[in-house]
């Protein structure tokens, strides 16, 4: 059992009381956990909650005046609910692969409390303000838990991007390849400068998809059942080549950048190049790039398709260590589902099936169970799962359980061991390559707000804008 948080032994060192301000507040709900991930360190607690914020932590047997009290089992950890910056929600347009209802609900099973969507695979893309309005439309009453958006950089609408900012997306996205849905074609390295250069007027952010297309095309797919061939076709020069086009972008025009679902060893490298000259960039990695391994993918088992593709152990070892080392920031689902029947199980044909990985349900116990083996800490995880991409996207309020924050809260068992069953999954498709695993720790709960998401009930999730100044820095 990790009682100190840690799996080496060592004590982790007290976090300072939080100063007190005034009488103790009566809270409307007091949570106490023996164990609870708080200030970056495993502690016991007590967490006051008032109007669904935090408003004091105490010991954990604190006499507070409240409405009514909830205490943690032995076994149970609280952290802060988690953040996923990247998901592909799909609605409106293709909500057969997945929508809000759906997305949202699994999240919340998976102790999300807020996550961003992103602005491809639905119709329309969220590439204006109207196309954004029609996905907070189609959002709209469906959320369990708290939903932004992501805007998109696609080619000629680089002059639309400073009303999508003003419209309340959390920055933009684009691809330096082929998609794979014609609504949303890449940047060539113009439009790549363009929309750099027009963010950096008033400091947007914006994600990359950086796989070369140049060796892409040179490494082309020739179709079939053997993963080593799709593998080949992606090779990790691609992303290393991309990364350094972006970092060089970001330099010369003063714009932020982030790297998504970083994958290899050699991007990693161009990341930490990058940020080590001073230049704005930063990276994120994905569960199936850190717990996945190629040797390991059946021929013709298409769940496990994703772009850029799951690698071998020493690009693994290379992504963990860039975590370590703060190179990579965060990690997130980058959930991108799609029908049974777009997956192409029956031919397995890793050319033409959809390439994506649902997940975002699983994240947390697939990190922690590959953490846990190498001596990683739970509140390490925690960090990368919750306050990190919080901050990616300028959400302070959220990823972190302190005064003034959000009561989001996840009720994790960390050392309960169970076996995923795709088809009780509350994502809309039961298609996921972590099917019939074996995990380590279990979300019990969650709660957005000081109240328990009831994910059969009533969907009280908020819509979110990007905070002014959101990110700046």
């Amino acid at each position: 059992m990790l009682v100190s948080g840690r799996t080496d032994g060592t004590a982790v060192p007290p976090v300072p009381p939080v100063p007190p301000v005034g009488a103790a507040p009566r809270a409307d709900v007091v949570v106490r956990a023996a164990r609870a991930v708080v200030g970056g360190a495993v502690r016991a607690v007590s967490v006051a909650v008032r109007d669904g914020r935090v408003v004091g932590l105490e010991a954990l047997e604190h006499p507070w005046e409240a409405a009514r009290e909830v205490v943690l089992a032995a076994d149970e950890v609280l952290l802060p609910g988690l953040v996923d910056t990247h998901v592909h929600v799909n609605e409106p347009g293709r909500t057969a692969w997945e929508g809000f209802a759906s997305a949202t609900r699994a999240a919340a099973a998976g102790g999300i409390t807020t996550l961003l969507d992103m602005p491809l695979n639905s119709v329309p893309a969220t590439l204006d303000p109207d196309a954004l309005a029609a996905k907070r439309a189609a959002a709209r009453g469906r959320c369990a838990v708290d939903v932004g958006f992501w805007g998109g950089a696609v080619p000629g609408n680089a002059g639309r991007l400073a009303a999508l900012h003003e419209a309340g997306v959390f920055g933009v996205k684009c691809f330096l390849l082929d998609s794979g849905v014609e609504e949303f074609p890449p940047l060539d390295a113009d439009g790549l400068r363009a929309a750099m250069t027009e963010l950096a007027r008033f400091d947007g952010l914006l994600l990359v998809h950086a796989e070369d297309p140049d060796q892409i095309a040179a490494h082309a797919h020739p179709g079939g059942r053997r993963f080593a061939d799709f593998l080949a076709s992606r090779p990790p020069v691609a992303e290393a080549l991309a990364v350094r086009a972006v970092a060089e972008a970001a330099a010369r025009t003063g714009a932020r950048a982030h790297v998504v679902h970083l994958s290899s060893a050699a991007g990693v490298a161009e990341v930490r190049a990058a940020r080590a000259a001073g230049t704005r960039l930063s990276a994120e990695t994905c569960p199936h790039y850190l717990v996945l391994d190629a040797d390991a993918v059946p021929d013709g088992d298409t769940r496990f398709k994703c772009c850029p593709p799951v690698r071998g152990r020493a690009e693994r070892d290379a992504l963990w260590d860039g975590l370590l080392d703060g190179t990579i920031g965060c990690v997130v689902s980058d959930h991108s589902p799609c029908t049974v029947e777009l997956k192409r199980l029956r031919e397995g044909d890793f050319g033409t099936a959809w390439g994506g990985i649902a997940s975002v349900q699983l994240g947390l116990p697939v990190v922690w169970t590959a953490a846990r083996e190498r001596g990683i800490g739970l509140e390490t995880v925690v960090g990368w799962m919750s306050s990190a991409p919080a901050d990616l996207a300028g959400l302070d309020d959220r990823g972190r359980i302190a005064v003034g924050a959000l009561a989001d809260f996840a009720v994790f068992a960390p050392e309960q061991e169970w076996t995923v069953d795709a088809r009780a999954l509350r994502h809309r498709n039961p298609v996921t390559p972590y099917d019939g695993r074996a995990l380590t720790g279990a979300v019990r709960s969650t709660w957005r707000r000081g109240e328990r998401v009831d994910l059969d009930g009533e969907a009280r999730g908020q819509l979110l804008e990007r905070p002014p100044g959101a990110g700046r820095g």
